[in-house]
């Protein structure tokens, strides 16, 4: 019985495609939306407070995630129209 060995070529010139994981959309856009959560869940623990004093001595303590979390939902809101929207033909 004869066997036949086919060699991989070994052109090293030949373009290498990326891994289909590189250039997922919904993977990238995955990745950057629990990264921008992950962000206001640090500044929540670890974030201090905005503190504002008006003239009458009135003080306003506002937690400082409260404005991160304002503009990572409008991120959010980007990042998935572009990463889960309908794909263009």
């Amino acid at each position: 019985m004869t066997t036949m060995i086919h060699d991989r070529p070994t052109d090293s010139s030949a373009p290498r495609s990326a891994p289909s994981w590189m250039v997922a959309r919904e993977f990238w856009g995955s990745v950057t939306t629990v990264a921008m959560w992950l962000a206001v869940l640090f500044d929540g623990v670890f974030g201090g407070d905005i503190i504002s004093t008006n003239s009458s001595a009135q003080v306003t303590t506002i937690p400082s995630a409260v404005f991160v979390a304002l503009f990572a939902a409008i991120a959010t809101a980007s990042v998935a129209k572009r990463s889960f929207g309908r794909k263009e033909p």
